[in-house]
């Protein structure tokens, strides 16, 4: 008999505003891994065959099949990035002007939070719903660093609800599926060089608004975007397979999802106060409205669980498609302002992970993980320092502690190694004198913690 009168739709609130400050990308490009606690202490291994939680929602919807009664899980992970970049030799369009500026970290901690709840149906049903940020990103930097014509701030905050059904088929198999629907809001910002604009106009032009790459010729272009509007739509399903009693194998897919925004650029002149009827005059920089798509990308993992003893051994392949981020595009209400186009050319990639849970006592289990998280960034020409990743490397450890029969709780931590990386990137702006080359080094590391609370309401 239930014995509490529980407001489902208080949390699910509640999830969504804390959702607001998802931010860090912590998997490889800008995706989120971090979907629940209990996987971030063996490094997501196996999450497609064995989650015993209703965040399977999440991972394999087949997986609702193994849970008993009516559950819920709401996690939170503190992600702390840190990103040190050495300036190695950037300069002006010209390839020979050295940009000023400071060296800066664009990491940027965040709180990502998720909320799940699975209720069956009948013996063979089950519903499940799931609340989280599958893409997130924020990078910030000073207004005066080196690299500030290519970014100063970048900000991706994704919300997606995921109803889904799971379906017992046979004793060995079971299926799930569910939609997602999915709001994105966007901030962009980076320094505009002003100066070497007037110099591509030449004349007059060049000479009042003064030195191309200085403070007092740069101005500020400010991005905001969202697709509430235009909800992207989008697909997961799951199947699960047991071949015996101590082994199970899963494999789950989440299609891709169109995101397309559309928002406003507001444009700040610089200190000189010549460079803003010069560029204004020539129809440029004018605020406007905007519009941008992006290809969110699909994903395929196959995992296996197998039970030994205590120990619950685990393994993982997730494959992601970000072949579909080929370049970003913004276009501009303002038929005067050329496309801002950013060519990314992102490969598929690959995660890999191993891990297990250790049965120590009835009330708790211990777990560890290693995982390798190939980046899709196939260059340094690529390499953009609104996402400067590289290969990580995972070194994760959790536990399971459980309180009642009603109560138990979460904590997992990851460690993650990134490969030192070059960057050598370089503007694609329509005036080909802002066209500014960032080259340097990224030194990179990121810390994660996870806390989960799961309830079993009957």
């Amino acid at each position: 008999m239930r014995k509490f009168n529980f407001n489902y739709g208080s949390f699910i609130l509640a999830a969504l505003i804390s959702l607001g400050s998802a931010g860090s990308a912590h998997a490889a490009g800008f995706a989120l891994i971090e979907m629940n606690a209990n996987g971030q202490g063996n490094a997501y291994a196996g999450a497609a065959a064995y989650t015993p939680n209703a965040s399977t929602v999440y991972f394999n919807p087949a997986g609702m099949m193994q849970l008993e009664g009516e559950q819920i899980s709401i996690a939170s992970h503190y992600i702390d990035p840190t990103s040190d970049f050495e300036n190695k030799g950037s300069t002006l369009a010209d390839g020979i002007t050295p940009i000023g500026g400071s060296e800066d970290d664009g990491g940027e901690s965040a709180f990502v939070p998720n909320f799940y709840w699975v209720r069956p149906l009948d013996d063979n049903m089950s519903f499940g719903l799931g609340v989280n940020s599958p893409f997130g990103l924020k990078t910030e930097y000073e207004d005066d660093w080196v690299g500030r014509y290519h970014a100063i701030l970048s900000d991706l905050k994704t919300v997606n609800f995921n109803p889904s059904i799971g379906y017992r088929a046979s004793d060995k198999v079971s299926i799930g599926g569910g939609i997602n629907v999915m709001l994105a809001d966007v901030e962009l910002s980076s320094a505009v060089d002003y100066g070497s604009i007037c110099a591509f106009f030449g004349g007059a032009a060049a000479v009042a608004c003064g030195t191309p790459g200085s403070s007092l010729t740069d101005g500020l272009g400010e991005l905001e975007a969202d697709n509430y509007d235009d909800v992207g739509l989008g697909f997961n399903i799951g199947l699960t397979y047991m071949v015996s009693d101590v082994t199970t194998i899963g494999v789950a897919y989440r299609s891709q999802v169109d995101i397309d925004v559309d928002g406003d650029a507001d444009f700040s002149y610089a200190a000189n106060p010549a460079v803003e009827p010069i560029v204004t005059g020539a129809g440029l920089f004018t605020d406007t409205g905007l519009r941008a798509k992006v290809t969110l990308p699909a994903k395929l993992s196959v995992s296996i669980a197998h039970r030994i003893d205590k120990f619950t051994w685990l393994a993982d392949a997730t494959w992601t498609g970000w072949s579909s981020f080929d370049e970003l595009r913004i276009e501009y209400d303002n038929p005067n302002q050329p496309d801002t186009v950013t060519t990314e050319d992102w490969d598929d990639s690959w995660r890999y992970s191993v891990g297990f849970d250790y049965q120590a006592t009835d009330a708790l289990v211990l777990r560890a993980g290693l995982a390798l998280d190939e980046t899709p960034i196939p260059s340094s020409e690529r390499r953009t320092p609104r996402i400067p990743g590289d290969d990580r490397t995972w070194v994760s450890l959790g536990l399971t502690y459980v309180a009642s029969d009603a109560f138990s709780f979460d904590v997992g931590y990851s460690h993650l190694f990134i490969d030192d990386v070059d960057i050598d990137n370089t503007l694609e702006n329509a005036v080909p004198s802002t066209n500014a080359t960032l080259t340097g080094e990224y030194e990179a590391e990121v810390d994660i913690l996870s806390a989960q609370l799961n309830w079993k309401i009957d």
